[in-house]
């Protein structure tokens, strides 16, 4: 109502007062605004670019795991490392190249591996796999105590029944067979588990043990 009753002479010097009091906040905004524009662009664009150069290398990694060549395997892992050391290709990289090195009997390199990936990696059932492939090397290494205390954390998650078998073999190559036979039962006990359970179920009869009764079923498909 006020505004209505100013001339057109006073609306204009009004308005030129407020400008004057708030031109630079007004342009300073505009500024920013397009400068944060500008950044979420680029940082996109930097980011997408990253994404391909890893996508790329790791793809290098894989084609010489696929051809057993692992010189060349390792070193395209380096050069994915050297720029990505965090990134989920690595991680995965150094899985399969662990892999090679177990087949070539160089244990110690395949270990450093799998601990790196497993410490490095930001995804659960990543590290989860690392940690399960690492136990089964410790016990080839006949570390079983290490081998049994590494699978500690993963016993009650989804890794739960492949964490108890593998600290059953731990506990079985050690001579504890009781204790085998506690975890091989423990993983038969999740039905849901994704496991070979004839042979969980061979190993825990091995050691004197019985297959829990649903178990059992299960694996017959259904019958008694």
């Amino acid at each position: 109502m006020v505004d209505e009753l100013l001339s057109d002479e006073e609306r204009e010097e009004a308005l030129r007062e407020w400008w004057q009091d708030n031109w630079k906040w007004i342009i300073g905004g505009v500024v920013l605004g397009v400068a944060v524009l500008i950044g979420w662009h680029y940082w996109g664009t930097y980011r997408d670019q990253r994404a391909e150069q890893a996508s790329s290398l790791y793809h290098d990694v894989l084609t010489a795991v696929t051809a057993g060549d692992a010189t060349k395997a390792q070193d395209s892992l380096n050069k994915l490392t050297a720029d990505f050391d965090s990134a989920a290709y690595t991680q995965q990289g150094r899985l399969l190249v662990a892999k090679l090195q177990v087949e070539a009997g160089k244990y110690a390199e395949a270990e450093a591996l799998l601990r790196a990936a497993a410490e490095k990696s930001k995804d659960k059932e990543l590290t989860g796999i690392a940690h399960l492939r690492l136990a089964r090397l410790l016990i080839q290494q006949s570390k079983y105590d290490d081998a049994f205390k590494l699978l500690e954390p993963l016993t009650a998650g989804g890794f739960g029944a492949q964490a108890r078998e593998i600290r059953g073999d731990a506990l079985f190559a050690k001579g504890d067979t009781e204790g085998a036979r506690a975890e091989y039962a423990a993983a038969l006990a999740n039905v849901e588990a994704q496991i070979d359970r004839q042979m969980v179920e061979s190993k825990l009869q091995d050691v004197g043990g019985v297959a829990p009764a649903a178990a059992s079923v299960r694996a017959n498909g259904g019958q008694p």
